[in-house]
């Protein structure tokens, strides 16, 4: 990606589909509603940087892609999942702020209401379009978020990468199958293999995900302890190996491990520190866990 400049202190980056998008738009004589759309998602993310921002988070850089724009931060399930939630829909909200502000305008003649119109749907289209359930869009953030009040994160990573994908082959579809009855959408067949090919290599980075999860586990720990939780048990027999048990773990719960022996009695309550010390030992994550601590 190529680096553009920065806007409150955060670096803003080009992905090359993006520019070649532009310069596609602006060959076709759309230069000012390309310029507007540029600055609607630019707003957009924004509106997801001084939210993280709010929330003390460091933001790395924004991203301008194809489909619109991602605001990448260095928190990754560390931090609630209400913070995410909020950061994330404060792009959308700031689509629906200009939509009202075009409104206005218009109601007091400072604009037209052509413009106006274009204006707003131009809006209604990023907000709603990143509000589909496909990461990394803004309503794929949220599915996770979502999905991991009630699912360990392992199965959370999973399901959402493998519906990405879908929904992702999805749009390609849609994208071929308007080709064959009204035309070629070359914007929503690169939108689709962008995306298809993001949450490819999601797909196959799953486990680093994963491992970043229980890295950060530490800090949710202690953010967990400091404001008073409930503990989630997960009750499992000491054949279990360490490596299964990690991956019941969920994002907004901190567990006590009760290990049972075959009659039904508790033999041994394990916090989850010792079994994060002993996953991040290649040699010993694989054992069973009545061989390292019964």
């Amino acid at each position: 990606m190529s680096k553009w400049n920065r806007l409150f202190g955060v670096p803003i980056r080009f992905h090359p589909l993006f520019s070649i998008v532009i310069l596609l738009s602006i060959l076709a004589g759309y230069f000012i509603e390309t310029a507007t759309l540029f600055g609607i998602v630019l707003i957009h993310e924004l509106g997801h940087v001084m939210a993280a921002k709010n929330f003390g988070w460091r933001v790395k850089e924004i991203q301008l892609l194809p489909f619109g724009g991602v605001a990448v931060v260095d928190e990754m399930a560390s931090v609630p999942a209400w913070q995410e939630i909020i950061v994330t829909l404060s792009g959308p909200l700031q689509n629906g702020m200009m939509m009202v502000a075009a409104l206005v305008l218009q109601s007091t003649g400072v604009i037209s209401g052509e413009w106006s119109a274009y204006f707003i749907q131009a809006n209604m289209y990023v907000a709603l379009f990143n509000l589909l359930p496909i990461l990394p869009l803004d309503g794929g953030k949220i599915m996770q978020c979502v999905l991991s009040f009630w699912l360990p994160y392992q199965k959370v990573i999973v399901f959402s990468c493998v519906a990405s994908l879908i929904l992702s082959i999805l749009l390609l579809l849609a994208a071929a199958f308007h080709t064959w009855y009204g035309g070629f959408q070359l914007n929503l067949f690169m939108i689709g293999l962008f995306l298809f090919y993001s949450n490819w290599y999601a797909y196959k980075g799953m486990s680093y995900h994963f491992m970043r999860f229980l890295i950060h586990r530490g800090d949710t720990y202690h953010r967990l302890v400091r404001q008073g939780t409930l503990a989630q048990p997960i009750v499992v027999d000491g054949r279990r190996k360490v490596t299964e048990i990690v991956r019941l773990f969920m994002r907004e719960k901190y567990h006590l491990v009760y290990v049972m022996d075959e009659r039904g009695a508790i033999r041994i309550v394990l916090p989850e520190q010792p079994l994060l010390q002993t996953y991040f030992n290649e040699t010993k994550r694989g054992s069973a866990i009545s061989e390292l601590f019964m």
